[in-house]
């Protein structure tokens, strides 16, 4: 019985899921797979994946978003593998083509949104000069002497405290993608 009741909440996570993300997933596809038919396919496999991946269920929102996406595109490269004929084309062209079209989906719009707020709260957690030399440095694009007499300061001090903040976040960051990783794998 708890089995039972266990399945129909995956199912229904799963339908969620799908109403939110496959028309996007599919649009991708399609424009990528010749045939409306196989986009389709491709599209319910992924999501066949994600109830075969054993710790699908566990991921947090963003991460099952991240994972259909990674897997949508990879059987999209899988399906390029598998035609029989294939299209005179480059490599460099499919990879810009493919990284343009990535750019102004609503999904890569949103997922930005999140990355810039994240920056903002982190940027947020520095301490106020170190926030300053920042919105200096790469705000108003001054260079360091710059900043330095902007300040009063010595342009050492502020090169050093520039790097220890760009090193923080690298740390922060470091942190946050092990963290992704660890979810991923489980």
């Amino acid at each position: 019985m708890q089995a039972n009741r266990h399945m129909a909440q995956v199912e229904q996570e799963m339908a969620l899921l799908y109403r939110k993300y496959a028309p996007g997933l599919l649009t991708y596809v399609r424009m990528r797979v010749p045939s409306p038919e196989d986009a389709e396919d491709l599209v319910v496999e992924v999501f066949v994946a994600a109830l075969e991946h054993a710790k699908f269920a566990a991921l947090s929102e963003k991460a099952k978003q991240l994972w259909l996406w990674r897997v949508t595109r990879n059987k999209v490269i899988d399906a390029y593998r598998r035609a029989k004929t294939r299209q005179n084309v480059t490599l460099d062209h499919v990879a810009e083509s493919l990284f343009e079209d990535e750019l102004f989906s609503p999904e890569y719009s949103a997922l930005r949104q999140e990355d810039y707020m994240d920056l903002y709260a982190h940027l947020q957690s520095l301490p106020v000069i170190h926030q300053e030399i920042l919105r200096l440095r790469f705000g108003q694009d001054l260079s360091c002497s710059e900043i330095a007499t902007a300040l009063g300061k010595q342009e050492n001090a502020v090169r050093v405290t520039l790097s220890r903040s760009l090193n923080l976040l690298r740390k922060i960051y470091q942190r946050r993608g092990e963290e992704q990783e660890h979810d991923l794998s489980g």
